[in-house]
């Protein structure tokens, strides 16, 4: 059975480089394109699943060759993909990605295939998510989903992490089922609704429920914020950043490895900001996503 369990999305990525985002109406010639598996609970199951997790996902891609490929994609990395369905009819998420000269990217979903995702979908996963350590949740698949599938997990006993991105207003019966709720600092005060600053955002998370929250800060590293007023702080690496595409991803996928072996809030912090430095390192979403040895080897040289 899995130690790790992704209930999300899994989308084809079609990305775009160029030297600079155009402007609104203008047309700009582009350097290079090329279709990649993404989806944020794809990228993560992958993540999580090459950093040493044994990983099963919940998802539903297009009867289309999108579909097909992703699908058999996930399964090739190893990852238990029985209940990813292929829903007649739909076609498979994609996501609409723009890189610019500097490695920062804009993107846009359309669900497709994610969209259909339902709670009877997840009930049908119910011994999945009821046998692993760890369950990962975005919310880039219907809310329905996401909360009963963390019902679930959390009346097991296994640890929810909840990456609440794309940003959107959440229940607080659903972040009170989270262990961990995983923001950058747009998404904190997205959460936070009306909070005036970092400290305020994070109090409101408290109070609705929230254990720790964890802020990802990019180059700035990562800090979690536990109930008890506890705060861990861990720097993040310098590199040359070439695409940050899915480098929250291996960030989420290399903390939820670490907490299912039983390493510490720092320690997987700490893997967490490793992973998402070399994630920066390399082009594409899923291709971008490091492997066990290739963490290890880099933390091993940070020392």
């Amino acid at each position: 059975m899995p130690t790790i369990t992704v209930v999300g999305s899994i989308n084809m990525d079609l990305v775009v480089r160029a030297g600079r985002f155009p402007a609104a109406g203008e047309t700009l010639l582009g350097d290079t394109f090329a279709t990649i598996a993404g989806g944020k609970g794809a990228n993560q199951a992958v993540a999580a699943q090459r950093l040493g997790g044994r990983v099963a996902m919940v998802g539903c891609v297009g009867d289309d060759a999108f579909g097909v490929s992703m699908r058999d994609g996930l399964s090739d990395e190893g990852i238990d993909v029985s209940r990813v369905d292929v829903r007649a009819g739909q076609p498979s998420g994609v996501a609409l990605i723009t890189v610019d000269g500097t490695g920062e990217n804009t993107i846009i979903v359309v669900p497709g295939a994610n969209g259909t995702l339902s709670g009877e979908d997840v009930e049908a996963a119910r011994e999945i998510l009821a046998s692993s350590r760890v369950l990962l949740l975005q919310l880039e698949v219907p809310l329905e989903a996401v909360q009963r599938a963390a019902r679930i997990a959390a009346d097991a006993g296994a640890a929810v992490i909840l990456n609440a991105a794309p940003a959107a207003s959440l229940p607080d019966t659903l972040i009170g089922l989270a262990e961990y709720v995983v923001v950058n600092e747009s998404e904190i005060f997205a959460l936070a609704g009306d909070a005036a600053d970092r400290q305020g955002a994070v109090r409101t998370l408290h109070d609705r429920g929230a254990r720790n929250v964890v802020l990802t800060l990019g180059a700035a590293g990562a800090i979690l914020f536990a109930a008890d007023g506890a705060v861990t702080t861990e720097v993040a690496f310098a590199v040359d950043v070439v695409d940050t595409t899915a480098a929250g991803d291996a960030f989420v996928g290399a903390f939820a490895v670490a907490l299912a072996e039983g390493l510490t809030a720092a320690e997987a912090l700490r893997r967490g900001n490793a992973a998402g430095a070399l994630a920066v390192t390399r082009e594409g979403a899923q291709p971008s996503l490091p492997r066990r040895e290739d963490v290890d080897a880099w933390l091993a040289t940070q020392r």
